[in-house]
Parts: structure tokens; sequence; C-alpha cells
């Protein structure tokens, strides 16, 4: 390993809350998708981030490359633009940090997300719902022009640390949890940070292992924090088309209902995201003799009790 990649890893870190970022548990699914004998599912849980999800691990490199490059120094406000988990990420790490942070996110998040961001002590703006997270990346550049002196803007959507975080951690982590026995990786797509970083490691590791991305059916979707690439006004810089082998679409109604199959059957109590990647693997599954799917389970379900889907039977 490079000199330059070690001083960004959270095993490097000297701060012991941060250094708990990453080696999230790999659990495997007792009951869900047990129709299909010769192919295992497992949840990659990372929801066990000090900051409740997998968007951790992208902001803390982030961070950290802004500070080693000078750019985030004390004074300076973190900005950018978030659905939620990212904007929760950076505010843990910036209170730790003592930075100030301010994010910019759909009106229409849930409510416990603004709760965790208020409670991080982020300046939060909100954003016009129907404009969904590509309305808050477009105010969000344009308070950045308004004022470069006063912000650090990481853009999540951009920024090569993102998918990077994921090339160095999540990849090498589920192979080794795995013993290189996998043959498919799914992640939703949002930045799309997760499935370019990993997807690229395990590629390195074996070229047979398929990347599944996951997605909302349409552009109308309940799923916080997931894109429908091909209707997106804004398409992230990271999303390279050509990389997975295989897009599967999912409802929201799918995928609510499969959180709360993952609470009730196999007491993994995670959120619609989770939901979504797990209700992909099935469908994969589906079309297989025999396989190892590790699906991204991005946070728990705590994040969307509000949501009324959870108070029917």
């Amino acid at each position: 390993m490079t000199a330059d990649i070690q001083p960004l890893l959270p095993s490097s870190e000297t701060d012991a809350l941060l250094r708990t970022i990453g080696n999230t548990p790999l659990i495997p699914l007792l009951r869900i998708g047990r129709e299909f004998p010769g192919v295992r599912i497992f949840a990659k849980a990372e929801w066990f981030n000090p900051g409740g999800s997998v968007k951790d691990r992208a902001a803390y490199r982030m961070i950290r490359a802004a500070e080693l490059s000078g750019q985030l120094t004390p004074g300076k406000t973190i900005l950018d633009a978030t659905s939620g988990n990212t904007g929760i990420a950076y505010a843990m790490i910036a209170a730790r940090r003592g930075y100030r942070c301010k994010l910019l996110m759909p009106a229409n998040a849930s409510t416990e997300r603004k709760k965790l961001l208020q409670a991080y002590g982020a300046d939060l703006v909100l954003t016009d719902p129907s404009e969904g997270s590509d309305g808050a990346f477009f105010a969000a550049q344009r308070l950045y022009k308004e004022q470069p002196d006063l912000y650090v803007y990481p853009d999540q959507y951009g920024n090569p640390e993102n998918p990077r975080a994921h090339y160095e951690t999540t990849g090498p982590e589920i192979i080794d949890q795995t013993a290189g026995k996998i043959t498919h990786f799914l992640a939703g797509l949002g930045t799309s940070g997760t499935l370019m970083g990993t997807g690229k490691r395990l590629r390195e590791f074996n070229r047979d292992i398929k990347l599944v991305a996951v997605q909302p059916e349409g552009p109308f979707h309940g799923l916080e924090g997931l894109k429908h690439m091909e209707t997106a006004s804004h398409v992230p810089e990271l999303y390279n088309a050509k990389v997975p082998d295989q897009t599967v679409y999912v409802s929201t109604e799918g995928a609510q209902q499969m959180a709360k199959r993952l609470t009730r059957e196999e007491g993994l109590y995670v959120g619609v995201s989770a939901g979504a990647a797990i209700c992909a693997a099935l469908k994969i599954a589906a079309t297989i003799q025999e396989g190892t799917l590790v699906a991204i389970c991005p946070d728990a379900g705590n994040r969307y009790q509000s949501e009324k889907f959870w108070e029917a039977a």
C-alpha cells in the first residue's frame, strides 16, 4: 500500500471513534431466499458504522483528503448536498473534528434523518421536495459559487475519494469475509460510489464476479438516497453505466415490504434501501442455480420509523 493512501484509511486513524468505520459484519440470511437452496444471500450490515450508515466510509475519506491537502482548515465549513446518510456522516465527523457543517437536503427526507443532523449540530437547509436530491445538489453548487472562501465542498457525487473509500475498504472486506467465494455484488445507486469502488476491487480479484446495480423502477419513488439514473436531471460524475453487468429495478412498495420482512424474519432492522437490495438479490437468485450474493444494506430501519408502511400488518 502506498504512503499517500495509508493515511486516508480509518484503520490508520488516531481517533478511536473514527477508527471504527468499516469492518462491518457480513450476515447470512437464514429464511428469506431459502427457496433457492444453491444460493447464499448475505447482508453487508453497514449500519454498524459509528454514524449508522455505509456513507461513513466515503465521508471520512473525503474529509480526510481535504484535511491532508490543506483545503479543510479550522474556520472552514463543510458544505454538501445530501439525501440524509452522507450528511449525517459529515455531521458526525465534523462534530468530532471541530468543524462547522452546512447541508442541503430535500424537505421530504425522513423526520429521523433531519433530527439526527440537528442533533449533531449541522446547519440544515431544506430544498424543494419535488426536485429531490438533484435539487439539493444544484442548490449546494450555487451556494458554494457565491462564497467559495467560506466553504469546503467535497461534492460526494463527483469526488473520486468516494469510490476510492470502497475500493480500499468495502471490496477487500467482502473478499475476506466470503473467503473469495462471492459471485454477485449488489448495491443501490445514489452517488454510485459504493458500486463503482467496490466493483472495481472485486473485478480485479475475479473478473467473473457479477456487479448488479439496484435502481428504483421509476423516477417518482420513495427510496431515499437512490436514483433512477435514466431520468435524473443530475447523473453523478462518478457513475459509469458500463460497469454494472446488470441493473435490477425495484418498486418502493417491494422495498418497504422487504425491509419489514428482514426485520421480522431475520432480526435485521434495516432501511428501505436495504430492502431494495435484498429484493434485487432474490430476483438474481431466481435466475441462477448456485452462487454467493452480497448485498449492501446501507442503514437501519430507525431512520425511517415515522413512515407509515411500518404500521401496516
